[in-house]
């Protein structure tokens, strides 16, 4: 009998994790200690703010002295910062590092409020001496900053009023906040059989690798399990996104914006129809997607297609188990055309130097990350599993963002070295057009390469069709809260079911329950990001092409791309490396190669 039971699968406990799959930290702190006595010499710095107030308008160079005090103070902050934040992920249940963190959100707080006289005081330097100041030698390392500062000057309220919104600084992550503790730490989904019998803690990052098992009745437990844990805290939830999509309303209004989405998209100079353009392509593709819909479930053989038949590969026995050292080499080759010294620092990163976080653990947050700084190595979170084709391609993903860190704060000054999300998301989801094209290339027959078109055309589908409809549903909420309408749980699903009926027609069966994943989106609590998914992977595909049917030139533009960090806004970075994102091409284009993808799958099988 004992011989006989099936093994029971739990995540290991944080100190159980092996040291060689963890990342180290030492690049930005060897110890808590060597935090502790940064933190404390950066907390007190953060009166000597008070010696620049009321002295910017005087001379370019109390004007300079000022700028360079505050471009050292936030180097700190973010090296601070980032290790209180990393070390939360690890364990988002452990006390101590949720106590280190909020002590340094509080600090961080008091330092912006400290800081909240620098832009109105800037901006109400006359016209004619601001002109005066920025052709000053003083100022030469600072122009583009105080060129952009400017831009600002119809939504910069009085010194009083901005030491009042500074002072909201951890009011406003209240709701996200409680979603990241509700979500990770206090929701308990209970045990699942997965397709081999294997009893396995049902979590974020197993409910991904479960929605891919070849089984329609482990797919199917694991969705309703999981959701019915969702349902029983809707309101709360609920609650909670309202209370982010308010925030974002009320600083917009507080600042003159004409909308939420008109304040998001105002730091990188993003025209609205940019936005709005993307929505518009998307839609009107739907018959292509319902085809793909339709086709996943005749290949599949359902009467029927559920949300949780999207995910599986529909020749799933051509899955694949790849070892951490296996997917770290497949990647590598695949993004050998981007030349000897990316591929170099980017293996020794990996596996040496020890960047990333590598497998789930309890407690651990969800899903993936890279947290690139200045001064520290651009770290990457991953909960890797071995049987998810996916997750390969998180790591090359994720590796796009950590070699774009890399780049940008080894050619950039500290206050032009950080990139913005929508140029970030390019970078990462080019690493995965080349990962993709590369395993088909070594594809050695139609079932493997329809295989991977299958992929493909789902990476398509989920980063650019699927973002595009969350992106949707978020311009939908807030203008609802603009026009006054309450945000209860009954209006988040019922415009959630909307849009999923547009998105995906009639024939695709909506499972109740499938509503409430507006609830569950970690985005959605820091709203107007998703597009840049879209976006990115759309500039993602023409550059990879570009660089692909290229040569050094081309290679060389992509390149200095990875190099600028923010010294351009987005829209002239991504132009200078070859795509124009204001025309509607990227995105056309990338839709016709689903559509192409989609008559090639049907063709192999």
């Amino acid at each position: 009998m004992a011989a006989s039971k099936k093994r029971q699968k739990t995540l290991p406990t944080r100190n159980k994790v092996k040291v060689a799959d963890t990342w180290n930290l030492d690049s930005l702190y060897s110890s808590d200690k060597a935090w502790e006595t940064d933190f404390t010499k950066w907390e007190k710095q953060i009166k000597r703010y008070t010696a620049f107030q009321g002295t910017l308008g005087k001379s370019a160079a109390k004007l300079a002295a000022c700028l360079k005090f505050d471009v050292k103070f936030d180097r700190l902050t973010e090296r601070l910062g980032t290790y209180a934040f990393l070390k939360t992920t690890e364990d988002t249940a452990d006390g101590t590092y949720q106590r280190m963190m909020g002590r340094f959100q509080h600090a961080a707080t008091e330092a912006s409020q400290a800081a909240s006289f620098m832009r109105p005081e800037i901006l109400a330097i006359p016209d004619r001496k601001y002109r005066q100041y920025l052709k000053s030698k003083e100022l030469k390392a600072y122009q583009l900053v105080l060129e952009r500062l400017v831009r600002y000057k119809p939504h910069t309220l009085s010194n009083a009023e901005e030491r009042l919104l500074a002072m909201q600084g951890q009011m406003a992550d209240v709701a996200n906040h409680a979603f990241g503790q509700l979500t990770d730490a206090d929701l308990k989904f209970g045990m699942i059989k997965n397709e081999k019998g294997e009893s396995i803690e049902l979590s974020h990052s197993s409910f991904s690798a479960l929605l891919h098992s070849p089984k329609r009745s482990v797919r199917s437990k694991a969705f309703h399990q999981y959701y019915d844990v969702f349902e029983g805290h809707e309101n709360v939830l609920a609650a909670t996104l309202s209370g982010s999509v308010q925030c974002d309303v009320y600083n917009a209004k507080a600042r003159g914006f004409d909308s939420a989405i008109s304040a998001s998209l105002f730091s990188d100079n993003m025209p609205q129809s940019v936005y709005d353009s993307l929505i518009s392509a998307v839609r009107s593709r739907q018959p292509a997607i319902c085809r793909y819909l339709e086709l996943r479930r005749r290949k599949m053989r359902l009467k029927d297609l559920h949300q949780y038949d999207t995910y599986v590969p529909i020749l799933s026995e051509l899955d694949q188990r790849r070892t951490w050292k296996q997917a770290i080499d497949v990647v590598m080759r695949s993004l050998e055309p981007l030349g000897e010294e990316y591929c170099q620092v980017l293996r020794s990163g990996l596996t040496d130097l020890r960047w990333c976080d590598r497998y789930p653990n309890r407690g651990k947050q969800s899903g993936a990350f890279s947290a690139g700084t200045f001064d520290g190595a651009p770290y990457i979170m991953m909960n890797y599993q071995p049987s998810v084709l996916d997750h390969v391609f998180t790591l090359a993903h994720e590796a796009g963002h950590s070699m774009h860190s890399y780049y940008s704060a080894k050619n950039q000054p500290f206050q032009y070295y950080n990139y913005t999300i929508f140029v970030a998301e390019v970078a990462s989801t080019f690493n995965e057009q080349l990962l993709s094209r590369h395993l088909m290339k070594q594809a050695k027959t139609d079932q493997e390469r329809a295989y991977l078109v299958n992929r493909d055309i789902d990476a398509i589908r989920g980063t650019i069709i699927r973002q595009t409809m969350f992106a949707e549903f978020e311009k939908t909420i807030h203008a609802l809260a603009e026009a006054g309408e309450p945000l209860t749980v009954d209006c988040f699903k019922s415009e959630y079911r909307k849009l999923l009926e547009a998105y995906f027609g009639p024939d695709f069966v909506i499972d109740e329950q499938l509503k409430l994943e507006c609830l569950r989106i970690p985005h959605f609590y820091r709203a107007f990001y998703v597009y840049k998914y879209a976006t990115g992977l759309s500039a993602a595909i023409a550059l990879s092409e570009r660089v692909l049917g290229g040569g050094q030139q081309e290679l060389n533009d992509y390149l200095s791309f990875l190099k600028g960090g923010c010294s351009k806004y987005p829209l002239d970075l991504l132009r200078d490396a070859g795509v124009d994102m204001t025309k509607p091409e990227p995105v056309q284009t990338a839709l016709d190669r689903f559509e192409s993808l989609v008559e090639e799958l049907d063709e192999l099988l």
